[in-house]
């Protein structure tokens, strides 16, 4: 798997510093050190290279929901967890009211349930022409459920148009691309599958032609 440097030809572009996500950069570091691997090996695996991770840790770029969700992956844990969140015990209620929204790589998103679990449930806001270009390939399985807007989704050689209602459940190494259909966004549920393998990676690459590896579901 080829990485693609931040700002190459094809690649989309790079989040600017980590502002909206104060906690995520020290969280990075400490968990890639529990896990026992290297500052290369991590960020082979999730398809960066080593200076844009070490960037990550150091809080001079700001990770993307799709590279949030890569690490989570490669270090066994959850997006709760890299954001830095603690829940005392695992509550199987989740309030409203305690969805505090995150933005990461353009999307915003708030925890829909309890971290911790096997699976994980975001509500999520897509912008318009935000991420639209990107292919995600990946281990796992993704369910997704439009709440408001209209949803572009790309699912290997067919394509979808997703209105309100409308919802898809699939296999999430199938190549896939999310989009909002319509300037205002959209507005959804997302559950994915947290398979904890070392070797589990977003492999993400321009639209066209074949997919390659990338920096920014």
């Amino acid at each position: 798997m080829n990485t693609v440097e931040p700002g190459a030809a094809g690649s989309p572009p790079e989040p600017g510093p980590a502002e909206a996500l104060p906690s995520v950069a020290p969280q990075l570091r400490e968990l890639r050190r529990r896990a026992s691997l290297t500052l290369e090996t991590a960020a082979r695996a999730a398809g960066l290279s080593s200076a844009h991770l070490s960037r990550l840790e150091t809080g001079q770029r700001q990770p993307s929901l799709p590279m949030l969700l890569a690490l989570a992956r490669i270090y066994g844990t959850t997006v709760s967890e890299l954001l830095g969140e603690t829940v005392a015990e695992r509550d199987a209620i989740v309030r409203g009211a305690d969805m505090e929204p995150t933005a990461a790589g353009g999307w915003t998103y708030a925890q829909a349930g309890a971290p911790g679990r096997g699976m994980q449930a975001l509500r999520v806001h897509v912008p318009h022409g935000s991420q639209g270009d990107i292919v995600r390939v990946h281990p796992g399985e993704e369910w997704l459920y439009v709440l408001r807007g209209r949803l572009r989704l790309r699912l290997g050689d067919s394509a979808h148009v997703l209105a309100p209602g409308d919802s898809a459940h699939f296999d999430s190494l199938t190549p896939h691309r999310i989009a909002a259909a319509d300037r205002d966004g959209a507005e959804l549920l997302f559950v994915h599958t947290l398979l904890q393998s070392p070797t589990a990676a977003l492999c993400l690459g321009p639209a066209t032609g074949h997919p390659t590896s990338g920096e920014t579901s």
